[in-house]
């Protein structure tokens, strides 16, 4: 449980927070996403950490998720639309998953993030009454360590720290990317391509400065590099002809 205040108006007023499990047959609500975009953005962001062997079973990556909090005594539910959790409890990494309670399930959440549409702005809600906002939520009830909030259409990224119990805003270092340490990673933005969508993305580089590739870069790695062997392999076959030999009756 935790128990923290809130001055509203002239009143001091009580907060309290517990972690209680949902009844099996609570029915979430199913809020689709707010465009196209969204779901590629936080599939790419996942994507990346598999392909390098990042992700490990006790882990919880996921998007447009259900995050939920009991506050004096009424359950509330955010669903940010990308989330990290370094470790669950033994057991709770099973199975599929609709809804995450911290504390009783696993870790409190390191990084939520959030991907603006055009015209919501209620991620930067501090509302602290019930419902309280999202940015309250996860500020002072959940505590999450690092908080994202990122403009695809604009490729604005900002990126909140946790610090005394309130975020500050943190500049990007000259690359333009924030390090977070617990991920050992550095998060950024990126403007290209990728499946049908062309525009701004969110990318991980890691110590080294290398950025975390996707599938398909892998691919195209990968063919270039086979198209090179191919160059390299033509060359020497034109030297050896010149030398008077012929390379299709040398035994290898």
């Amino acid at each position: 449980m935790v128990t923290t205040q809130r001055k509203q108006g002239n009143q001091l007023a009580s907060l309290t927070v517990t972690w209680e499990k949902l009844p099996d047959d609570f029915k979430l609500e199913d809020n689709p996403v707010e465009n196209t975009g969204q779901p590629l953005i936080a599939g790419a962001l996942r994507e990346s950490l598999e392909l390098v062997g990042f992700i490990k079973s006790e882990m919880l990556i996921a998007a447009n998720f259900g995050l939920c909090a009991t506050v004096n005594g009424e359950l509330v539910i955010k669903a940010p639309d990308w989330v990290f959790v370094r470790s669950l409890l033994a057991g709770e990494s099973e199975g599929d998953r609709k809804s995450y309670t911290p504390n009783l399930e696993g870790e409190n959440p390191y990084v939520v993030m959030e991907f603006l549409s055009d015209t919501d702005g209620g991620e930067y809600s501090v509302k602290p009454t019930f419902p309280p906002g999202k940015w309250f939520f996860y500020e002072r009830i959940l505590q999450v360590p690092i908080y994202a909030i990122f403009e695809p259409p604009t490729g604005l990224l900002e990126l909140y720290r946790l610090q005394n119990g309130r975020y500050e805003l943190e500049f990007p270092n000259e690359e333009g990317r924030h390090w977070l340490a617990e991920m050992n990673l550095f998060l950024g933005v990126w403007r290209g391509k990728k499946e049908e969508r062309t525009g701004y993305w969110l990318r991980w580089w890691d110590a080294a400065g290398n950025i975390l590739p996707w599938a398909v870069e892998l691919v195209e790695q990968e063919r270039q590099r086979a198209e090179q062997e191919r160059q390299r392999a033509e060359k020497l076959a034109e030297y050896l002809r010149s030398q008077g030999i012929n390379p299709d009756e040398i035994d290898l």
